[in-house]
């Protein structure tokens, strides 16, 4: 069973999300002929206070 895990920053909405799930789950299945029904795709939303960007956090930097 492929598992991907992504970690994204805050701030996408569900629908950006269920495309990255779906888009992921296509290339998983295309790259390693793995079943759609076997992949796990975990999205991890990191807050942008916790996210460095050359040495300042997302936050800090307005991203």
């Amino acid at each position: 069973m492929p598992i991907a895990n992504i970690q994204i920053m805050e701030g996408r909405d569900d629908e950006a999300k269920a495309k990255l799930i779906a888009a992921v789950t296509d290339a998983i299945c295309d790259s390693i002929g793995a079943r759609r029904e076997a992949v796990r795709v975990l999205i991890q939303e990191v807050p942008k206070s916790h996210w460095g960007i050359g040495g300042e956090t997302a936050k800090a930097l307005g991203r």
